[in-house]
């Protein structure tokens, strides 16, 4: 896991749309990163509704939103339409932005060991350094955590 104040690592990706995202781009912004494991999965489902449905707030705050996972760029498209996500989902299927921000890794479910994401978001000041870092990161919590917190730095 990356730490708070250090500088952000810079990424280069595709969106649901095909649309590639530079982190270099938002200088000047707030950026929540956030990090999932699979498109159209439970606990994911529930964190991207839960930002969706807090997006007006999000917008008045001038924050850029993207969610990150391995999946294709197709199936960000089928998830961002089939739940109407207002914000931008990142393709990393070269898994080189999970590994720069310290998400993947080994993983355990049912008895399983497995590689996979982290559940982990980070929230980049406009300098580009990372103000905040989420631990397991609770679905239905998150949106509202990121917002109080936003209000508080922007002060």
């Amino acid at each position: 896991m990356l730490k708070q104040g250090k500088k952000a690592p810079a990424f280069t990706l595709p969106d649901q749309e095909g649309v590639v995202h530079k982190l270099s781009s938002y200088k000047g912004q707030w950026v929540l990163l956030y990090f999932y494991p699979k498109d159209d999965t439970p606990g994911c489902t529930k964190e991207a509704c839960m930002i969706r449905d807090s997006w007006p707030k999000f917008k008045k705050l001038g924050i850029q939103v993207f969610g990150v996972s391995v999946d294709s760029v197709k199936k960000h498209a089928k998830f961002a339409e089939k739940y109407e996500l207002p914000f931008t989902l990142l393709a990393d299927e070269e898994k080189e932005v999970v590994q720069k921000y310290e998400v993947w890794g080994e993983k355990k479910f049912m008895g399983r060991t497995y590689m996979g994401i982290s559940r982990v978001s980070y929230l980049i000041d406009p300098e580009g350094k990372i103000a905040k870092v989420y631990e397991a990161v609770k679905p239905a919590e998150h949106a509202q955590e990121v917002l109080s917190d936003l209000k508080k730095l922007m002060v």
